[in-house]
């Protein structure tokens, strides 16, 4: 019993340590500017004030809006490209499976420095003349969430049981049939785990949207936070309030999908 107690009081002191930096951030964003050199510093903000927060949602709205198109059109495309590859590895056996290693190939994917990708990105997008685009930073955010996507839903679509196939052939069900009706359905926490690492990739982006995007009109919240903070180096709370605020959209969709990732994958499909 008291080592359960113990290793209780452990992980709650690791998980306030850990915390401690968002909790802080909040103490910042809520203190007066003139209380912010204080020493030493208060752990609660004696005067709280909501003026940081006023003024980034009326300075940094723009940027929000931007990023939140980014990362929304980034989990479209992800999934639109990455569900039917994965279907096709994990179901279809396409020819050279093994001989080619798509799972190695896609792992090499994913070791690729991000600036290596935003140079080439950068040489290509400027002859083809979509730098300080939306879409631009949306397919070279998805460049990046396709091959684990593609990886995560292959290991759910292949634990979907083959008698579910077999059942929608037998039924006049084609290949394409089964993916949509069958297949992906089972897949649903796979695809929403996809679709979360997708999103808060894009959100979070800043190489990309700092090299391919730097001088456009519609730049995301990363750049937004960055010019911010260049700009406005002694208001701590306006900048912290910004931080707190980039982190709302995050923090809400872990919290809702959190029960769906740790779902079971096939759960209920097959009647025992």
């Amino acid at each position: 019993m008291r080592t359960r107690y113990w290793r209780t009081a452990a992980g709650l002191l690791m998980t306030a340590v850990m915390l401690f930096p968002v909790y802080w951030m909040v103490v910042v964003s809520l203190t007066p500017a003139r209380d912010m050199r204080k020493s030493p510093p208060s752990l609660f903000p004696a005067s709280p004030t909501l003026e940081g927060y006023e003024r980034v949602l009326r300075e940094q709205l723009p940027y929000f809006a931007t990023s939140l198109l980014v990362a929304l059109g980034t989990v479209v495309l992800t999934l639109a490209l990455a569900a039917p590859a994965a279907y096709a590895l994990a179901k279809l056996w396409p020819a050279g499976r093994r001989a080619f290693g798509f799972g190695f190939v896609l792992l090499v994917a994913q070791m690729i420095p991000g600036i290596i990708m935003a140079l080439g990105f950068y040489g290509i997008y400027v002859r083809l003349g979509i730098t300080n685009t939306v879409w631009g930073l949306v397919l070279a955010d998805s460049t990046v969430a396709v091959p684990f996507a593609v990886l995560v839903l292959t290991a759910f679509m292949a634990s979907v049981p083959d008698e579910l196939l077999q059942a929608a052939r037998i039924d006049g069900a084609g290949p394409w049939r089964a993916f949509v009706s069958v297949v992906l359905p089972a897949s649903r926490n796979g695809v929403i785990t996809a679709a979360l690492f997708s999103f808060l990739w894009a959100w979070s982006d800043f190489l990309f949207a700092a090299t391919l995007d730097s001088g456009g009109a519609l730049q995301p919240l990363t750049l937004g936070i960055y010019r911010y903070i260049g700009n406005n180096n002694q208001e701590w709370n306006s900048i912290m309030a910004t931080a707190v605020v980039a982190s709302v959209p995050a923090s809400v969709l872990l919290v809702v999908a959190q029960r769906f990732v740790a779902a079971g994958l096939t759960s209920g499909a097959v009647k025992d």
